[in-house]
């Protein structure tokens, strides 16, 4: 259990990062477009090989597509209030590193449980996929005029959230079926691919411009380097 905490923290402690980086400067908006393609490359890499490919290599494609379906839908119904109030600067970023860290660290602690090494990859990604997502969201909040405060204590409960469910998931992996397990990464995917489509990609198109779309392939190309390794 020690050691899935310890990991969690890892993964986890980036969302605190994140904002923290946001807090001690102002970022121009071009280089948070370039950040926000980045950790949407390494995002899509995660949803190819570290949540879809593994769930299905576990427990075949119909799980996987049940919880992509669910995890889609469970974003889409909770973005869409975010998305139309006039000053949701950054929060719709905050609920996806919300909706997508807790299965993902799920996965990790249950991985952890059955004893297997550590997936260095999968940390890494999630680590990687959360700082751009927190130093985006918390840029963007400061910019609508939220409380450096709020934005802290908000970032410090996702990342103690997160970090429960790498402790719930070592808990609980001998109690779940392959098939809930694969279930888990297809909502994790499912929530990420919705958030990158509507929030992530659009948000780093929109400030860094024309270079995003090369920034987000090298983000995928190193995430799915480290998957491979």
């Amino acid at each position: 259990m020690l050691t899935a905490i310890l990991w969690g923290a890892v993964a986890a402690s980036s969302l605190v990062l994140g904002a923290v980086l946001a807090l001690v400067r102002p970022w121009s908006e071009r280089v948070i477009g370039l950040v926000l393609a980045f950790g949407a490359g390494a995002l899509i890499s995660a949803v190819s090989y570290e949540l879809f490919e593994a769930g299905v290599r576990a427990a075949g494609q119909v799980p996987v597509a049940a919880g992509l379906a669910v995890g889609a839908v469970a974003f889409f119904l909770l973005d869409r209030p975010l998305e139309r109030r006039p000053d949701s600067g950054g929060l719709p970023l905050a609920l996806g590193a919300f909706l997508d860290g807790i299965p993902e660290q799920l996965v990790l602690g249950v991985g952890l449980a059955s004893g297997e090494p550590v997936s260095v990859a999968l940390v890494v990604a999630i680590f990687m996929s959360n700082l751009p997502e927190s130093i985006g969201a918390s840029s963007e909040m400061l910019a609508a005029h939220r409380s450096r405060t709020l934005v802290l204590r908000m970032w410090i409960v996702v990342a103690a959230v997160c970090l429960l469910s790498t402790a719930v998931g070592y808990a609980v992996a001998d109690s779940l079926s392959p098939g809930w397990r694969a279930a888990i990464n297809g909502f994790a995917a499912g929530a990420l691919l919705v958030m990158l489509c509507d929030s992530m990609i659009p948000e780093s198109r929109r400030q860094a411009g024309l270079p995003a779309g090369l920034v987000l392939v090298l983000g995928f190309a190193v995430a799915a380097g480290l998957s491979a390794a």
